[in-house]
């Protein structure tokens, strides 16, 4: 059972009608017991950053992710991916869940439209599961004015061309995953996405 956290800031139903139309057993939850007995966590977010770290630090639930990432697959979509990190300096400086090491920064596209909306092709950096099975050009669809700076370039599977390098899905190569764009939205590339996390 993959537990997709509810805690106000997620595009919890459009993940979970993506999950259901795959016949991927899911359940919404801020229940910590839930939490550490599901298979596999899915952390959804739109908004921005402070407030959801935030919303989530109400809900006592970091704690529980931080544990539970370090021993099930875990995977961040969006905002949600962006809080897998260290800290971000989205409006304000403010501290991440810091599973994987790096920081989320401003689109240094100047010449472009922020948010970055629309379709984009993947350019793999390195081998991932998440990337099996997938057709040889794979676009996704993304919606957002902040990104991913990892630390270390082994964390980066994957990125598009936005002005620049701009990463898509990244990993701590153990547990845990981060799609900035929605799989959810990415047609039969993003369903194989989620059927690739769920098959972990």
């Amino acid at each position: 059972m993959i537990a997709i956290i509810d805690y106000g800031a997620g595009n919890i139903f459009s993940v979970r009608n993506a999950l259901n139309y795959l016949e991927i057993e899911n359940q919404l939850t801020d229940d910590i017991s839930v939490i550490e007995k599901a298979d596999k966590i899915l952390l959804p977010g739109v908004g921005a950053f402070p407030s959801a770290m935030k919303m989530l630090g109400n809900k006592n639930l970091i704690p529980v992710l931080k544990e539970q990432a370090q021993k099930k697959p875990f995977l961040g979509i969006c905002l949600g991916m962006q809080m897998l990190l260290s800290k971000s300096y989205e409006f304000e400086e403010c501290d991440g869940l810091d599973l994987i090491s790096g920081t989320v920064d401003r689109i240094p596209a100047e010449d472009l439209i922020i948010p970055h909306m629309g379709w984009n092709k993947l350019e793999i950096q390195n081998d991932c599961p998440l990337l099996k099975n997938l057709p040889e050009e794979s676009y996704v669809y993304f919606v957002h004015s902040y990104m991913a700076t990892c630390q270390d370039e082994k964390n980066l599977s994957a990125w598009v061309e936005y002005g620049g390098r701009v990463p898509a899905l990244i990993t701590d190569n153990k547990y845990v995953f981060g799609a900035q764009f929605h799989p959810e939205k990415s047609g039969e590339v993003g369903l194989q996405i989620l059927k690739n996390f769920a098959n972990l």
